[in-house]
């Protein structure tokens, strides 16, 4: 099994240095939340067994509707495009297409399924684009931007480019990082003056535009920060370097209003490594690391820009929210397939359909539908992979639990189907259930 490290977001501290407490009130009120749908989820347990993903397709659109409106409030000229890599089902894809997002992709494989999804407005970012992934960009060219992430990269996409007599929009990656693993991505935000002035006479690429991509944005102080040292360096460019400048891509990072729900060793002051089997000292005890609302963000990226940028350059404004989106429209139905003791017990879903040791370190709330109540009673829940770290949870929220139960883990939308591996136990199919158009596929 793979593990995801955390980046430690911005405004996770409290002011006394530890993580708050997750309150009892709020986590009651989304388990009855769920428990109101429960007639629903068991339905489609019914009709199509378990362990099973369940998408809900009007939530994406909701979440695109309120992203859009959110920033087409305060910006002139906004285009916000999905990151596919947070979750790369075929009918996310095509629902948010149809709810008016372009794709965010970081590979050639996904760059093919924005394709086969209908969009028109593509970017193509990441490091490490080989020839073939370039060239499909460029036999494209009237739907794809590419993202370049080096000087080198330039020169391969021109090569390309010039060989099948294609010209491409492009924009490049800079990053502020001076060290650590994040460097790996974009160049160096001083070194965009001699990437512009080389880009600036091809005749095969075009590039366009600027982007930078900040992960688990609690808030928007990072953003505003590099909006900040972007307005410095574009206001010592020369005009036709400036001009250059069509749009500034934010990238994503957005999270979502609730804010990270932690198990203790998820919480910097609990951390354990992942290897992390035993349960933590209070099992009940849940942490909440806070986020704000996208408004909120809305509002500071627009006026931080109308300060720093739009002075320079009257460019648009490209977002690639994925998690914000998605982490709410997909969840996990699983059964209880063995009651070892009153506090173990084993379920028919395995962790290798979110593909990582997740419920270690993150809390999501165990529900079991079968036996209904907010009330959140200890037991270690397990999946039946031959691991100890097929966790997933170490509570459950019911009145009991007992064999053949059904239980959901919910909000399993973002970075959890896209991350699912083949490892020992098949994976769950996907439904998605709907008034308007019913859906089956296997995923």
């Amino acid at each position: 099994m793979t593990t995801t490290a955390r980046n430690t977001p911005s405004g996770a501290e409290p002011t006394d240095g530890r993580t708050p407490a997750l309150s009892a009130e709020e986590l009651s009120d989304c388990v009855a939340e769920f428990l109101a749908r429960r007639d629903f989820f068991l339905d489609t347990c019914r009709e199509h067994g378990s362990p099973l993903y369940v998408l809900e397709r009007d939530v994406l659109a909701t979440r695109a509707g309120q992203f859009l409106s959110a920033f087409r409030g305060t910006l002139p000229d906004v285009r916000v495009y999905f990151a596919m890599k947070s979750n790369n089902h075929p009918l996310v894809s095509r629902t948010l297409v149809e709810s008016g997002l372009g794709l965010d992709v970081s590979s050639g494989l996904e760059l093919q399924a924005a394709l086969d999804a209908g969009s028109e407005d593509i970017i193509f970012s990441g490091p490490g684009k080989v020839p073939d992934e370039l060239a499909l960009a460029a036999a494209n060219a009237d739907r794809v931007t590419v993202l370049l992430d080096s000087t080198a990269e330039l020169g391969r996409l021109q090569a390309v480019a010039a060989r099948m007599d294609a010209r491409l929009r492009a924009g490049v990656r800079v990053t502020t990082a001076s060290h650590g693993i994040w460097r790996k991505f974009g160049i160096p935000l001083p070194d965009l003056p001699d990437f512009l002035a080389r880009a600036r006479t091809d005749t095969h690429v075009d590039v366009r535009g600027v982007q930078s991509h900040l992960s688990w944005n609690m808030d928007p102080d990072r953003q505003v920060s590099f909006i900040r040292e972007l307005g410095a360096v574009l206001e010592r460019l020369p005009v036709e370097l400036q001009r250059m400048v069509e749009f500034v891509d934010l990238g994503g990072g957005f999270w979502p209003a609730q804010g990270d729900w932690l198990q203790q060793a998820g919480t910097p002051e609990g951390h354990a490594p992942f290897g992390h089997s035993d349960a933590p000292d209070l099992p009940l005890v849940h942490y909440k690391v806070p986020a704000t609302d996208i408004g909120t963000f809305a509002s500071a990226l627009a006026r931080t820009l109308e300060e720093h940028i739009f002075p320079h350059t009257r460019c648009r404004i490209f977002l690639e929210p994925g998690r914000w989106i998605c982490n709410d429209a997909m969840h996990l139905l699983m059964t209880v397939v063995d009651k070892k003791a009153e506090d173990l017990v084993i379920t028919d879903a395995g962790t290798n359909a979110v593909g990582w040791e997740r419920f270690e370190t993150d809390f999501f709330p165990v529900i079991n539908l079968s036996r209904p109540s907010t009330t959140e009673r200890e037991c270690l829940v397990a999946g039946s992979l031959c691991t100890p770290h097929d966790l997933w949870g170490y509570s459950y929220h019911g009145s009991g639990i007992e064999e053949g139960d059904v239980l959901l883990v919910p909000q399993q939308g973002a970075y959890a189907y896209s991350l699912r591996q083949n490892f020992i136990k098949p994976l769950p199919q996907v439904v998605c259930p709907s008034a308007l158009l019913s859906c089956q596929v296997r995923g």
